[in-house]
């Protein structure tokens, strides 16, 4: 009689187990495929369009015209859009959402610039690593006497001061040569090439004069081989200093560049 028992009891609790789990089965599908479905899509699902490339005010009434919040994120610095244009979006294009959900855009802060600075008076090092400080290169290099600014010292500057330009972008500079009433060592300029002897001769507040080509089997085509005034001569601030040099195959390029 026991068993017959205690068998029943085992057999009702068994039951109420099955019971139990075929009613949580039933209360899973119900919320899963019937319920939840319901509560998300009583809003209505939408693909994201994208916007990416569009000015923000347009990227904005494309979203509202899905049903959707556009706001502006942040803003970048970015060279391949102007600003004011939109460059990521979050939710991205083709995800689903639901209406009224926010799409948040970040914006092109266009290029990047930079203010010149005032480089006048400072020496030619000085000017360069001024202009990088500001993101800017060092550009043309020129000479000119100067009675007010010391040699080798920056008297002109193009962009001038305080002008907005792009970043990387190039300031060109005039150096001084010097007092027009300083007189000047003449450096020397034999051995040199061309190029060589007309950056010794500006650098020293001089200029390359008449050029004569000569014939010879010994040095390179180009090479200065004589010079007038010689190395040592006291002269004028920007002397020409007439040179021989080796003629050859660079003869015309030479005589058109000087």
């Amino acid at each position: 009689m026991d068993r017959d028992i205690k068998s029943i009891l085992r057999s009702a609790r068994a039951k109420r187990v099955y019971l139990i789990l075929f009613i949580l089965f039933v209360l899973f599908f119900t919320f899963n495929d019937i319920i939840f479905p319901w509560y998300v899509n009583q809003g209505g699902i939408v693909d994201v369009p994208s916007v990416v490339g569009q000015p923000l005010d347009e990227a904005v009434k494309n979203l509202a015209a899905q049903g959707l919040e556009g706001r502006k994120g942040d803003v970048r610095m970015d060279k391949e859009h102007s600003a004011g244009m939109v460059i990521i979006q979050s939710p991205f294009a083709g995800d689903k959402v639901k209406k009224g959900r926010r799409v948040y855009l970040t914006v092109s802060g266009g290029e990047q610039v930079a203010t010149v600075p005032n480089i006048k008076g400072r020496t030619l090092r000085d000017a360069r690593f001024g202009l990088e400080r500001e993101g800017l290169k060092l550009g043309a290099v020129d000479y000119r006497p100067s009675d007010e600014f010391p040699q080798n010292t920056v008297i002109e500057q193009s962009p001038a001061p305080g002008t907005s330009m792009k970043r990387d972008g190039y300031v060109s500079v005039v150096l001084s040569q010097g007092s027009t009433l300083q007189k000047i060592s003449v450096p020397d300029i034999t051995g040199k090439s061309l190029t060589e002897a007309k950056t010794l001769l500006a650098a020293a507040g001089l200029k390359l004069g008449n050029i004569t080509y000569i014939p010879s089997l010994e040095l390179l085509p180009n090479t200065v081989v004589e010079q007038f005034p010689r190395k040592g001569e006291l002269v004028a601030n920007g002397q020409a200093v007439d040179v021989f040099v080796v003629q050859g195959g660079e003869k015309n390029r030479e005589i058109i560049e000087y």
